[in-house]
Parts: C-alpha cells; structure tokens; sequence
C-alpha cells in the first residue's frame, strides 16, 4: 500500500515538472528568447558600409549617422581619395553602397568593368569649376597656357564642356560632355591642354596656368569654389551625385531608409549652410 502511494506520488511530481518544463518552453517561443534565454523580441541593428570620398560626401553621411541610429541601422562611413575603389569594393561586396559619383561617370565605369551598379537616389550638385593661382581672369590666360582637366571620360567631358561654354576652345558639333580632346576644333591660345588623375588637380595647380577641379576636391584643398574659381557650372549642372548600390541589395528596407534619410529637409539645410552655394541639394 505504501509502495502505491509512492509511485502515485513520484508519477504526480513527474507529471507537474513536465507541465512546468512545456510551460516555459511556450513562454520563451512567444517571447523570442534562445535556449540560452538571452534573445529578445527588439529588432536587430543593421550594419551598412557606405564608401565616400572625404568631403562633402563623408561628411553629409556623418550628419545623418544619429538619425540612422535611431532607426536601427549602424551607419560605417570608408573614406576613400579616389574614384575607382569605391566602386570595386562595392562590386566585391565589402560594401553596401557608395556615394561620390554622379551618373555619368557612373554609367561609363560601369561599361568599361562590365558592373551592374545601380543609382539609388539623387542627393546632391556640385558645380564643377576653373582655379587658377597665376591669372584672375580668362583674359590673362597667355599663348600656349597650361591647362589640367580630369583624365576619366565622364568628367574631362565635362571640363571640355565647361572650357568651351567660356569661349576659350570649341569642340565638334553635338559631343556635348561626351567630347575628348580630339574633338577640339579650334583652340585660339593654344592650350596645352594635359589629362590627369581628378584627385592630384588640386596639387598640380601651382604648376598650371589653369585647373579644372571637382568640387569635392577642391573643398579638400580649401579652395571655395563660389570665391576662388575663374568660373564655374551653373546650379543646373546635369551632374547630380547620387548613392549607389548594387541590385541585390538596392531595395532592402536599410537601403531605402539611407536614401531617405540623406533627403530630408534637414540634410538640405546642413548643405545649403555648410557649403554656401558651392554644394546644391538635388531634392526639395
């Protein structure tokens, strides 16, 4: 009879733990939790790698981290000073996105490495413009000065454009900012026109009589393009520098929020009071 009772009583005290055990088995499943007990129903921060020449594009990158961390998403800036890794190490994915480039040059890079990168979003204009420490006007320019333009196709189509809309060259008929040296049909100074990395402009420019630069390298060398440059783009320059992604990642819900968030009114103030008309928000 005593044995009974026992084995009624142990069965009983088996049955409880069981019912206890299934229990918290269903608690930790609607909560969230590992067997480890330390998951949570919080969603996980995101981790984006964005590559980015230093200014202005690191820069406006940083303005919007906190925003960003608010939202989740971890925002890591690369900077890079020059306009080839960026795009590699995006193609390679040892980053999520970019931002230096506008289209064109985009589009180009692409055809020539066989990439697929794709244009996110458009953030911002950088009127690209003509520097000089030796002359302070075009009129100064001397037979057979010395000029430097970008050497990659997009953007010494543009500083031909640009010389030409200042009447010191004239080019063939419809190249527009696909034009080359080659399709300079008249050169009344005589330029000696010479192509050279976008990033070394800046340096070489106490060897030139005149250098065209882009602004963000120019910004790097404290040059203030709406004060220093001889001329300069107007505000409705084509060449809108966006973010870039690649197609499997260009509509993630992180990416988007990126995007977004580098349009916001706020971010078109930072520009409009930090950059003072050298940089022009591409969005309203």
């Amino acid at each position: 009879m005593k044995k009974a009772s026992f084995a009624l009583l142990l069965l009983a005290i088996v049955v409880a733990l069981s019912a206890c055990g299934a229990k918290k088995e269903e608690n930790n499943a609607n909560t969230g939790n590992t067997a480890a007990g330390n998951g949570s129903n919080a969603p996980q921060e995101v981790t984006l790698k964005v590559g980015a020449t230093p200014v202005p594009h690191a820069e406006i990158l940083n303005f919007i981290k906190p925003a960003l961390k608010e939202k989740g998403i971890n925002l890591e800036v690369i900077e890079f000073n020059d306009y080839v890794q960026p795009n590699t190490q995006l193609y390679e994915k040892q980053l999520d996105a970019n931002f230096f480039q506008h289209t064109p040059y985009l589009d180009q890079f692409n055809k020539d490495k066989g990439y697929d990168l794709v244009n996110v979003a458009g953030i911002h204009i950088e009127p690209f413009g003509a520097y000089s420490k030796k002359v302070k006007s075009i009129d100064e320019l001397t037979d057979g000065a010395k000029v430097v333009i970008p050497n990659d196709p997009s953007n010494g189509g543009r500083a031909l454009a640009l010389l030409a809309a200042n009447n010191l060259i004239k080019m063939k008929d419809g190249v527009g900012v696909n034009g080359t040296v080659h399709d300079i049909t008249e050169n009344a100074k005589n330029l000696k026109i010479t192509e050279v990395e976008a990033a070394t402009l800046p340096r070489v420019l106490d060897e030139v009589d005149l250098a065209l630069i882009n602004t963000n390298y120019a910004l790097e060398a404290e040059l203030v393009p709406t004060k220093d440059a001889l001329f300069i783009e107007g505000s409705d320059s084509p060449y809108v520098n966006i973010l870039v992604a690649r197609p499997d990642n260009k509509d993630s819900e992180a990416m988007k929020t990126l995007a977004a968030e580098l349009q916001t009114p706020e971010v078109k103030k930072f520009i409009e009071d930090k950059y003072q008309g050298a940089i022009v928000p591409a969005f309203k």
